[in-house]
């Protein structure tokens, strides 16, 4: 009882110094080193916002959702205030670009902190990548696919644990009706995070919405997703969560405060327990 009567108060003192810390937001920062047209210019660009006042804080790299053809980079209010850097990334939408593209760019994104983290007082040890939906879609490829961040010099293992909340795990519905197949027709190519399922170093919170409530089935997508994560020897690092009450869009609101949990464990060190 008082360990976890210490352990609350440890944690109630970390709050009150992060509320306590300045923060500040760079806007518009353009995050592809190479020049890949007149859209990327456009869209390719991140916020970061983060604490002046704590040493190699961690820091979510977050995408945005809206079905990979809308939406615009955001900074969540829970994450803000919270002891962390969090990067809120635009990228190339569909039907303007391909779904290898916004892939990419999300990869280009993750790569930008890992070279520019450090420079404002960040860990690039501590850099987790998260999103919703599209965003949650990306999270996956991005850490699962480790062809993604080759080109630009990470090991895709070197993310420190990675959080796509209700993603799409088959291939993704606005590239299925890109082919003419319906939202409610299964299929499963190179570009469906299934078809990359791997043992990660690294923990990885699944996060899904009340499965009565979800879109067409993606809590049963992810519960899939998951067992076969599972088998593929990821026995303790990958959890599943359903949020009993929440649907697509506000399953949001609890998953991030199992998220930062889940980031304050990693940093402390200890491995993440449900």
């Amino acid at each position: 009882m008082k360990k976890v009567f210490l352990t609350f108060c440890l944690s109630v003192i970390t709050l009150a110094l992060s509320a306590q810390t300045d923060y500040v937001t760079e806007r518009d920062i353009p995050y592809r080193t190479q020049d890949a047209g007149d859209y990327a210019a456009e869209r390719c660009k991140l916020d970061f916002y983060y604490p002046t006042e704590i040493k190699d804080f961690p820091t979510v790299v977050w995408f945005h959702g809206g079905g990979l053809e809308a939406g615009g980079k955001e900074i969540p209010r829970e994450l803000q205030r919270a002891g962390l850097g969090v990067i809120g990334v635009n990228y190339r939408l569909l039907p303007r670009a391909t779904v290898d593209e916004a892939i990419d760019d999300a990869a280009a994104a993750v790569a930008w902190a890992f070279r520019e983290v450090e420079k404002r007082g960040g860990s690039k040890s501590r850099i987790f990548v998260a999103g919703h939906s599209a965003g949650g879609y990306l999270t996956d490829m991005v850490v699962l696919d480790k062809s993604r961040l080759q080109p630009y010099g990470i090991d895709a293992d070197s993310i420190a644990g990675a959080f796509p909340y209700s993603a799409q795990v088959i291939t993704h519905y606005n590239v299925r009706k890109q082919s003419g197949v319906g939202s409610l027709t299964p299929r499963l190519d190179v570009t469906a995070p299934l078809w990359h399922v791997r043992k990660l170093p690294m923990p990885m919170l699944v996060l899904s919405g009340d499965r009565e409530l979800e879109l067409f089935g993606r809590y049963e997508e992810q519960a899939y997703f998951w067992r076969m994560m599972k088998l593929n020897g990821n026995v303790d690092n990958v959890h599943l969560y359903e949020f009993d009450g929440y649907d697509h869009g506000s399953m949001a609101q609890p998953a991030h405060s199992v998220m930062k949990r889940c980031i304050q464990a990693v940093c402390k060190g200890e491995s993440f327990r449900r």
